[in-house]
């Protein structure tokens, strides 16, 4: 909540000031100082930036004191148009020393470089950006050029209209009220005449066109994309009489008689209750979900469609505060009588106690008053998960808190003399196994700033994780130890990780260390003066790998200088990314691949891909490099991949060529394999054809070629649940998978019963799978046995181990011993592979005799690779832009280079076959390849939470967010974008990390909500929300506390459950601050609040609000419509900047806040603009924390 407040802080601005550098009084400026670590004594480091303004009160140039890797300034000019508005958008410039915070020589006439380009890296370069706006008060925005010279003539462009007659089809629906809820049907009426609805156009850089239909109440009716002058994609929104979303029909549904069973199969629908509340919704190709909701407006339980087959709900249960207390299954009856039940509770929250007050699934649980809440004990059948707050319950179990040391105390529950406690802070956290009645037990020790010093993790087999930190003064980590056991009786294991960082905090070296095993320097950093990583030397200079980047910041090269050298300069891989640039073919055969050819790409696709990689230690790769080239459509999705050999560029090998439905599924799909014999073109190994006969589900899979690589073909019927979740693939020889009620598989069941191969997983309650099971027959020289491969997954250490039961009968020679089903053999494609096979033949009395510290280990995750603890060897790798292990490394046992894996990919992730030096194993690091996660024995690739075969290009689970991307299939792989991004599932505000780049990216989705009853205009809506989502990148983006670039970005969808809201009026009922505050003090506060937001921390659910008659900046006309200026937007952007800050858990008196300048975004009332380093690191933290976990 933004309040007006006077300031009369001057006597401590002028404090602050004078521990600052002074500066010549003959400019106006902000000048803040930002202490990045502290001896006890003194200021070590720090991060300075002075802001200067010009005399109308309007930023000029920003100088980021001595901020460089050099410790040079970085300046970044501001200039404006003749109408004073900000139409270039600079670079930051690095300078050639410092000034110590003065201003630079500024002259806005000079285009180019206002400022002077003293280090020259920039040379040749546009390096601002540029906004050309329509002559109107409105300013919109007609094009949007980016910054570069090649982007110069490739604009993006925008288009205002109105739609043209018998356009638009117009849904309407007919709405009833059953069992409570709105229940809709839809019908379609005359279509929308001519100017009935505004018409919006977004033009890419390549030509690519989407429009957006708007009513007049602001609600997105269309969203359609061009695929060619007449054929597009059209995602239309329905809207009950109620404005509630009712219906989305995606593209491909549009154009087909409407049906109940086209609804179900392809639309989304959506049920509401009297409260507005959404209580049922049905996705494509699923069952109905239910919801329940209790007095409060939370959500106390779901149900989906196989969870009703069992009469049951996933229930949770809320503390007073609101926070997550218990979760867990019981039992129910229809929708309607749980929510009269639980209607019937009244605060229903559970009171945190300090005895047990009951115990289930052998937990004791410190909570009373669970049969005050939904649901009672009587509805119950197991709890899921336990958290605490405030303080730690006295389990027996519990371990001991890190000890105090003189530059850290713990925290505890009992307040210091300065009042710091626990209080407010989440503590444990206990998540039951799915499948049977363990717990994890997590345990969070904070010091006395609620920093995050110390984790506790017991797992389900009685070991335990345990890490420590030590951390600068701004939370940075210095050193991380890592305990682990398996067991509670095995010795375990320990990690300690050093870090170093430069003046700004960029991380400079990491040590790594295992045991008491000589220290290993992990990575040793280099960036250049724009702090983008340069270099980066891994292993104790074992390889120097060299980065390069373009004018817009992207990944251009991986050891560029070495493309060319023979040898590669003694390194082992160089990568070109080419975007609107290409070099190779544009179409190895204009026939079969009629219009698909490759061009240069503006938009951000990636055109091209160049590699060299050495293979084998001594053989020198050929020094034409190998190529793809990347076709696509009009919607970005990828629709041919060529593979171009450094010899013949037109054998078409490795290549895949694709084609879609509307929605985005693969109808077919044309791959090859390499050369065969003395063959001059490609081995056809796939001729793919999809049929759909339910929505978006495939339910057979044909394959022309009936060649065994690739797909295995056989055309046999795939099977899936009511949740949408295939259960039968007989062309992969699966005859059953069942499913938890996360619809994680936790059975799959090869051939009959599972005789021909039987997979098991454990996963927790948070969906953290914790252990794979493998059991299949085998025979050997004398005998056939079976053998149980297990393989534990804790805390990023990963174990293995072998069992042989059943003995006898039978024999085969040693080669020979394989699974009954050689169909499960090539599922994960053993043509890509020299699979590493440890498993002994107990019928030949071999047995392995090592012994080593902690058994089954096999290996655990680094920064830069992996560690091999049975080799006691470190892995490196290099990985592309999508992370895809290409190249594995280590030294060997007489400290030489060895290389331990290489893979080649095609476009949607399969292995190249016959190629390389490729690994695949039973619980090894090398399973881990495409985008980083783990092959399984089956062929398909374990993401957190469905699993993708790569072989057809589809995940056989719906996507969970779906409900955000309705234009595309609830199967589809990334969007079917699986060049230029990778498969990531998160909520709203989410947080990426690029590693080399040292960068943060923040993205927030969110849903604006124009409640203004007319009185803001949709133009007017659109201008403050541009604003504010430039303010907001310009507040929040920059560094954080650990030296990273943040980055934020935005998109807009109705579903997202993040609210603007820009309304007339304050709607308090859900606004924390008033909860439990007598009416008189909520009239006062809204009478001075510029903004509120629901809740201060949190990034998934939230809202905030922007009042148009009472936010500064903004008024009323006397007829009451929104009166404005460019000055007045300013204040009501900043304003929407503030209160995003809330979301994402910055506070008004939090401690950062405290000790930030006066001017701060954050201060309550104050006029700034900016947040610090360490706030930005704190919101990073929460998005982090808040946002599902993706491995």
């Amino acid at each position: 909540m933004k309040k007006i407040i006077i300031p009369i802080g001057i006597l401590v601005v002028g404090t602050v000031k004078s521990q600052l550098t002074p500066l010549p009084n003959t400019e106006n400026y902000i000048q803040t100082k930002t202490y990045l670590d502290y001896n006890g004594t003194q200021v070590t480091k720090s991060a300075e930036t002075v802001q200067y303004f010009d005399g109308l009160g309007r930023a000029k140039q920003v100088v980021n004191v001595k901020a460089s890797p050099l410790g040079r300034d970085i300046v970044t000019p501001i200039v404006y148009d003749n109408f004073g508005r900000q139409t270039r958008d600079y670079l930051p410039i690095p300078q050639s020393g410092t000034q110590n915070g003065s201003i630079y020589p500024q002259t806005s006439g000079m285009v180019n470089f206002p400022v002077s380009d003293a280090t020259g890296i920039y040379t040749g370069e546009k390096i601002y950006s540029e906004k050309v706006l329509e002559n109107s008060p409105l300013d919109r925005i007609q094009q949007q050029i980016q910054v570069g010279n090649a982007w110069s003539t490739k604009p993006a462009k925008f288009e205002y209209g109105a739609n043209i007659g018998n356009d638009v089809y117009h849904f309407v629906t007919t709405t009833i009220w059953e069992n409570g809820a709105t229940k809709s049907s839809l019908s379609i009426a005359p279509a929308y005449t001519a100017n009935q609805l505004y018409r919006n156009a977004v033009i890419d850089e390549d030509e690519n066109k989407t429009y957006e239909y708007k009513n007049g109440s602001g609600q997105v009716l269309l969203v359609r994309k061009m695929l060619s002058d007449s054929e597009y994609a059209d995602t239309y929104y329905v809207y009950n009489e109620y404005d509630q979303l009712a219906f989305v029909i995606p593209p491909k549904a549009v154009n087909q008689t409407i049906t109940e069973t086209l609804l179900n199969d392809l639309c989304y629908q959506y049920r509401y209750d009297g409260r507005g509340r959404l209580v049922e919704k049905r996705l494509p190709g699923k069952g109905w979900e239910s919801m329940i909701y209790d007095k409060q407006d939370r959500l106390v339980a779901t149900q989906d469609a196989e969870l009703k087959i069992k009469g049951q709900w996933l229930y949770t249960k809320y503390d007073s505060f609101g926070r997550v207390a218990i979760t867990g299954i019981g039992t129910g009856g229809e929708r309607s009588q749980e929510q009269d039940i639980a209607n019937s509770y009244g605060p229903n929250s559970v009171n945190r106690i300090n005895t047990a007050f009951f115990e289930r699934q052998g937990m004791n649980v410190y909570y009373d008053n669970p049969d005050a809440t939904y649901p009672n004990s009587t509805k119950w059948v197991t709890l899921l998960s336990l958290n605490y707050y405030d303080s730690y319950p006295a389990y027996g179990f519990n371990p001991v808190p890190p000890a105090n040391t003189p530059e850290m105390t713990v925290l505890t529950s009992t307040p210091t003399s300065d009042g710091r406690s626990t209080k407010g802070l989440p503590l444990m956290s206990f998540v039951k196994n799915i499948e049977d009645d363990n717990w994890m037990k997590n345990y969070t020790y904070y010091d006395q700033k609620a920093r995050v010093i110390g984790t506790h993790s017991i797992n389900h087999l009685g070991g335990f994780t345990r890490t420590e930190s030590e951390l600068n003064f701004m939370g940075v980590p210095k050193k991380t130890i890592t305990i682990h056991t398996r067991k509670s009786t095995e010795t375990g294991i320990m990690v300690t990780e050093r870090f170093e960082y430069d003046h700004q905090n960029r991380l400079l070296a990491h040590r790594h260390q295992v045991d008491d095993k000589p220290e290993q320097i992990l990575t040793e950093n280099t960036y250049n003066e724009l702090s983008q990583l340069k270099n980066k030397k891994v292993g104790n200079n074992l390889q120097s790998i060299d980065y390069a980047y373009n004018i817009r910041g992207w990944l251009t090269d991986i050891n560029k200088d070495q493309m060319n050298v023979t040898d590669l300069g003694g390194k082992l891989f160089s990568y070109k990314i080419k975007y609107n640039q290409m070099d190779g073919i544009t179409n190895p055969d204009a026939s079969l691949f009629s219009g698909k050819n490759v061009k240069p790409k503006y938009n951000g696709n990636i055109a091209e891909i160049d590699w060299r990689a050495v293979e084998s230690l001594g053989a020198n790769p050929p020094l034409q490099p190998k190529r793809y080239g990347y076709v696509y459509d009009p919607l970005n999705r990828l629709t041919a991949g060529y593979y171009q050999n450094p010899v013949n560029a037109y054998t078409k090998e490795h290549t895949e060529s694709l084609s879609y439905d509307m929605n985005g599924n693969i109808t077919n799909l044309y791959r090859t394999s390499s050369l065969d014999g003395n063959n001059t073109t490609a081995t056809v190994i796939d001729e793919l054809e999809y049929i759909y006969t339910k929505g978006n589900q495939a339910s057979i899979i044909k394959d022309h070629k009936n060649n065994p690589s690739g797909y295995e073909g056989g055309g046999g019927t795939i099977e899936y649940n009511l949740n949408g979740s295939m259960w039968k693939m007989p062309d992969k020889n699966i005859a059953n998978i069942q499913y938890n009620h996360l619809n994680l598989p936790n059975r799959t069941e090869y051939g009959t019963f599972g005789l021909e191969g039987l997979h098991t997983i454990l996963y927790g309650a948070d969906g953290t799978k914790l252990q794979k099971l493998v059991s299949k027959f085998e025979c050997g020289f004398a005998s056939c046995y079976s053998v149980n491969d297990t393989s534990d997954y804790l805390d990023g250490f990963q174990y293995f181990r072998s069992e042989t039961i059943n003995s006898g009968g039978g024999g085969g020679p040693i080669e020979g011993r394989r699974m009954t089903s050689e169909k499960l053999n090539y599922a994960y494609e053993q043509q890509a592979y020299t699979i590493e096979n440890k498993t002994t033949d107990p019928s030949l009395g071999i047995v392995n005799t090592t012994t080593v510290k902690t058994p089954d280990l096999r290996f655990f995750p680094t920064a830069e690779g992996f560690y091999d603890y049975v080799k006691d060897q470190y892995i490196y790798q290099y990985k592309d832009h999508l992370g895809n292990a290409r190249i594995s490394f280590g030294r060997n046992s007489a400290g030489a280079l060895e290389i331990t894996d290489s893979n080649d990919y095609y476009p949607f992730g399969m292995n190249h076959l016959r190629t390389g030096n490729s690994i695949f194993g039973r619980g090894i690091y090398q399973n881990y390849k495409y985008q980083g996660q783990e092959l399984q024995e089956s062929g398909f690739y374990s993401f957190k939470w469905r699993n993708y075969m790569p072989d057809v290009g589809r995940f056989f689970n719906i996507d969970p967010l779906a409900e955000k991307f309705p234009y595309n299939s609830t199967y589809a792989f990334a969007e079917n974008r699986v060049i230029d991004g990778r498969e990531l599932e998160g909520l709203e505000w989410v947080s990426s990390r690029n590693l080399e780049n040292k960068t943060v990216n923040l993205h927030l989705t969110y849903k604006p909500v124009n409640n203004t009853m007319g009185a803001l205009s949709n133009a007017q809506m659109s201008a403050l929300l541009q604003d504010r989502e430039a303010q907001i990148v310009s507040s929040f983006g920059g560094k954080d506390s650990a030296g990273n670039q943040v980055n934020i970005t935005f998109s807009q969808s109705d579903k997202s459950t993040m609210v603007w809201d820009y309304n007339i009026g304050y709607d308090t009922n859900n606004v924390d601050d008033f909860k439990g505050k007598s009416q008189e003090f909520i009239d006062n506060a809204v009478v001075r609040t510029d903004g509120m937001t629901d809740t201060n921390n949190n990034t998934q659910t939230n809202r905030t609000q922007i009042n148009v008659y009472t936010t500064k900046g903004l008024g009323a006309d006397d007829a009451g419509y929104v009166k404005s200026d460019n000055k007045g937007r300013s204040d009501v952007a900043k304003t929407g900047a503030h209160e995003t800050g809330h979301t994402l858990g910055i506070k008004h008196n939090d401690k950062a806040t405290l000790k930030s300048s006066p001017d701060n975004l954050m201060r309550d009332g104050g006029p700034g603009t900016k947040i610090t380093p360490e706030q930005r690191t704190n919101a990073i933290n929460l998005v982090e924390q808040q946002q599902p976990k993706t491995r």
